[in-house]
């Protein structure tokens, strides 16, 4: 008996563990469509495409799979599934109207929370509790389908966004493989999201992690551990220079009433600056391209 024939998109290390997995079973990969790396962005993730040429299984990188050329070959490979792991651009209706078993995202929320891009990042930098990986059908909207399987971990408020992908990583590749089998036979249950409980945030860009002093030190910092390293970081900006903010501390003095305006510099050693309620030490700094400039209690960043 012929096995289902699964085209695969993917990209990150959720998509390497999955597709792993599903190489690892023997199962029908026909192809994997995914992302040409970025040479702007740092790769600190194993990416499909290795674990796709270890296999001989064909790579592709088109810039739009939405294109009458682009839906011809899909179609032409024929697939009976479809399964998106982290593929970073929307796959149009009549792709996914392709295959008789159904097309299938592994999206890093526990759905209907944080749809959308980066949501990992987005979890961290609201200080959640828990996050996961959803399961579901694909369908014209982002992230919207039924969901099918999803699992969770709980992450800390001092885990960056790093570390809470880490955590889970592996939810991914348990949730998949309780649920290929059924995916495959067509015997898959699902569940319609609550719409109510729904929530979309959209891709982050480096500027984003412009930090603003007028919010809390707790938001701060939570913007500070959910884009630090390996992702572009967090910001202020002296005279035209860019200060790169990559840990902080609360400061224990401020919580005994040394206060200042958003954004002053309290203490230049250690670097202290008041947010609006306490102050943040800042405890690893770097100056971006050199531009180093003197900090000066009372200055207002």
């Amino acid at each position: 008996m012929t096995k289902p024939r699964i085209l695969f998109f993917g990209y990150s290390e959720v998509g390497y563990e999955c597709l792993s997995l599903l190489l690892e079973r023997g199962d029908n990969v026909v192809a994997l469509i995914t992302h040409e790396d970025n040479p702007h962005e740092k790769i600190w993730f194993k990416t499909p495409a290795v674990a796709a040429r270890e296999k001989g299984v064909p790579v592709f990188t088109p810039e739009s799979v939405n294109t009458p050329e682009w839906r011809e070959k899909i179609a032409a490979l024929a697939p009976d599934l479809i399964l998106s792991v982290y593929y970073r651009h929307m796959i149009g209706t009549k792709i996914l109207g392709l295959p008789g078993l159904g097309a299938w995202n592994m999206h890093g929320s526990l759905l209907p929370k944080y749809r959308g891009r980066a949501p990992i990042n987005w979890a961290v930098l609201h200080g959640e509790p828990r996050i996961g990986m959803t399961l579901h059908r694909m369908v014209k909207s982002a992230d919207a389908g039924a969901v099918v399987d999803q699992e969770g971990v709980a992450i800390g408020p001092r885990e960056t966004a790093e570390e809470a992908f880490r955590k889970v990583l592996p939810c991914a590749r348990r949730v998949l493989a309780r649920q290929i089998d059924a995916l495959l036979g067509g015997t898959v249950r699902e569940t319609p999201q609550d719409e109510t409980q729904a929530t979309y945030f959209g891709g982050r860009k480096p500027e984003d992690g412009r930090i603003d002093w007028t919010k809390t030190s707790r938001e701060i910092f939570n913007l500070i551990r959910a884009v630090t390293d390996p992702y572009p970081g967090a910001f202020t900006e002296v005279d035209g220079a860019r200060l790169m903010v990559w840990w902080a501390e609360p400061d224990a003095l401020a919580a005994r009433g040394r206060n200042g305006a958003p954004g002053e510099v309290l203490s230049v050693a250690p670097l202290v600056v008041a947010t609006s309620e306490g102050a943040l030490e800042l405890t690893r700094v770097e100056w971006r391209d050199g531009e180093k400039r003197e900090l000066r209690i009372g200055q207002v960043l």
